[in-house]
């Protein structure tokens, strides 16, 4: 039995597909115009890599979430990441998720839970398509690693960093 995971952001598509509970398959492709469309090529490759059919279960997230008509359950980036983080780290702390159009910091309790959250609404010059743009001038690549990737305290994954921050109240 598969178990499907998509998140459509808004510049990126990633799927991870589980077989037994473990990672078994990933893809990652940009979503371009229409996220409906992406949700169609993801199953084309599923298809392909003969994990799509009756037993799998697919779980949507991300910008396109309510695009992907063969999803069993749509939720939210912020819960997507509470519960991501929840599972990486088993404690409370701050989650900062820097997508392609806005910027989030999620809160989590001491259940894993979120507690509260914040995201920009504004102005998109934080957010990872800045980053992107700002890497290819500075010419380094948006997914090389930068010095904070050896510390304990962040893990990196497809190039986006959740960063765990301990015994922090407010924000």
């Amino acid at each position: 039995m598969y178990q499907v995971g998509i998140d459509i952001g808004s510049s990126a598509a990633k799927t991870v597909v589980l077989r037994d509970g473990e990672i078994w398959k990933t893809m990652e492709m940009a979503t371009g115009f229409s996220s409906r469309k992406t949700a169609d090529e993801i199953y084309e490759w599923l298809e392909k890599e003969q994990v799509a059919g009756e037993g799998t279960r697919y779980g949507a997230t991300g910008y396109g979430r309510v695009s992907v008509p063969y999803a069993d359950k749509v939720i939210t980036e912020i819960t997507c990441h509470g519960k991501g983080a929840w599972k990486l780290f088993g404690k409370d702390g701050v989650v900062i998720d820097i997508g392609g159009q806005d910027s989030k910091v999620i809160r989590l309790d001491e259940n894993g839970a979120v507690a509260n959250f914040v995201m920009n609404d504004k102005c998109a010059a934080g957010t990872g398509r800045f980053l992107e743009m700002m890497a290819r001038w500075n010419e380094k690549g948006f997914y090389s690693k930068s010095a904070l990737s050896d510390t304990d305290s962040t893990k990196f994954q497809n190039g986006k960093a959740a960063l765990k921050i301990h015994n922090i109240d407010s924000y």
